[in-house]
């Protein structure tokens, strides 16, 4: 029997390797998945669940959502994760804006693939109801008049709605003291029960509250009016701060060495189920905007937003914790 010609069995040896890379990604899901995200309730568990019954319904996966409570805990589990796809991550932007002001035990870089961009909604600014204002100016001149003495609420810093708040202080020449809370959802919470009087928080959780009275919408810190707010001024407009905007994402990532074959397979299941209608608006009604990019398209975003990020932070004279 001849001996097969040396570049023939080159072809032949690198199309196996090809078929046993795909192999496992073709196969995918053989056991549950485990989406790590933060507290119960906040935006991002939301759009976990969501997406997780999406996989459940649409491609038969198994999906558990694990809480972790904060994104430094929840990022550290997926960061020493095995690189297989059965362990994934879904947070806010405060994964990559974190380490820009503050020391994190990961590297949002070197320790994480971006897979796909979920959602994207404006912060909303809220106050408890027993504050004196109604606007954002009157709001303004209040702090201006109480320097140091009113106080706001965020989950992880550098997350969005911590970013949101430090962008108002520095461009409304004004002066909150911070009090960290391990989630927005904490915070939230707190600001419910006056224990805040000021907060920036995602419309899917701090809408409810507005709606039932709880919490007073002051404004929305996007550029244009919301759908998802219905009857909220911008930020911008209404508190005589032009181009004030900021918003909040969920994005769902895999350890950094995950195989390109999987980031692929993963992302396009997720994909098409942020494609069907039931879940955009299922995702609409929890106040916030289905995205769904790709890889590449997610990364692009993430090192745009990391730079104007970084740049907000040198202008603003944000105070990195080290």
């Amino acid at each position: 029997m001849h001996a097969l010609p040396f570049q023939l069995r080159i072809l032949l040896t690198a199309l196996l390797m090809c078929h046993a890379a795909l192999a496992p990604a073709q196969t995918f899901p053989t056991k549950p998945v485990r989406f790590l995200t933060t507290g119960a309730g906040a935006s991002t568990d939301l759009a976990a669940r969501t997406v997780a019954q999406g996989l459940s319904d649409g491609a038969g996966w198994t999906v558990v959502v694990d809480n972790r409570g904060n994104t430094i805990v929840a990022a550290e589990l997926a960061a020493r994760a095995p690189a297989d796809g059965y362990t994934l991550l879904v947070l806010t932007e405060g994964l990559w804006r974190g380490p820009l002001v503050q020391k994190m035990p990961y590297d949002p870089v070197k320790d994480f693939v971006p897979i796909s961009l979920l959602t994207r909604a404006p912060n909303m600014l809220v106050v408890h109801p027993a504050m004196p204002v109604k606007n954002v100016k009157e709001l303004i001149a209040l702090a201006k008049a109480r320097p140091g003495e009113l106080n706001y609420g965020a989950g992880a810093i550098g997350a969005s709605t911590y970013m949101a708040s430090e962008m108002f202080k520095h461009m409304a020449g004004v002066k909150f003291i911070f009090v960290p809370y391990k989630s927005s959802g904490a915070a939230v919470t707190a600001i419910v029960s006056g224990e805040l009087q000021v907060m920036f928080g995602s419309t899917g959780g701090t809408m409810p509250h507005v709606k039932s009275g709880r919490l007073r919408a002051l404004g929305i810190s996007t550029l244009e009016p919301s759908p998802l707010a219905p009857g909220v001024p911008t930020i911008s407009a209404a508190g005589g701060l032009p181009g004030y905007e900021s918003a909040a994402t969920a994005t769902i990532f895999g350890p950094a060495a995950l195989p390109e074959a999987m980031i692929n397979r993963v992302s396009e299941e997720v994909r098409k189920v942020m494609a069907r209608a039931d879940i955009r608006d299922r995702l609409f009604r929890q106040n916030v905007e289905p995205v769904g990019m790709t890889s590449a398209e997610t990364a692009a975003y993430i090192r745009a937003d990391t730079a104007a990020t970084a740049k907000l932070v040198r202008e603003a004279g944000i105070k990195q914790e080290r």
